[in-house]
């Protein structure tokens, strides 16, 4: 935003790191994962990243905000690369990850009721030993 650098900048992975607000291992396991590409050295042996880095960790940085997992992420990166992919090809891997996001939003209000259940039947007082949300999680499950 206002940044006047051209684009053919190289970026110290230093300065990458904090152009995308990320710290250096974040970078050092992307590149590890192969979601970054390793960077070319500099003849003292610096890795000097192209200013397109900084975009992809932004990519990765927000497709993560929406609840893509890493391998999730190397496909879209992939799909976005790949010659003839259409825009039905991501409509598609984000309908599954909105299908995923539900099926885990009914599982955390299913613990949540549970939780919920458990903690009306505590009246909050009393010896541990008696405490009926201990006891329920000490049972073995019968289901």
């Amino acid at each position: 935003m206002g940044e006047t650098q051209p684009a053919a900048e190289k970026l110290t992975i230093g300065r990458l790191a904090q152009l995308v607000g990320v710290n250096l291992e974040t970078i050092r396991y992307y590149e590890r994962q192969g979601l970054l590409p390793a960077p070319p050295r500099t003849a003292a042996g610096y890795r000097v990243f192209p200013r397109e880095s900084a975009r992809r960790l932004r990519f990765i940085k927000r497709a993560q905000e929406l609840g893509f997992s890493l391998n999730e992420i190397a496909e879209l990166l992939a799909l976005r690369m790949k010659p003839g992919t259409k825009q039905t090809d991501m409509r598609m891997r984000a309908e599954a990850k909105i299908s995923d996001i539900e099926q885990k939003i009914r599982t955390l209000q299913a613990m949540k009721k549970t939780l919920r259940q458990l903690t009306d039947r505590c009246e909050g007082c009393g010896p541990l030993s008696d405490c009926p949300i201990l006891e329920s999680l000490d049972k073995e499950m019968t289901e």
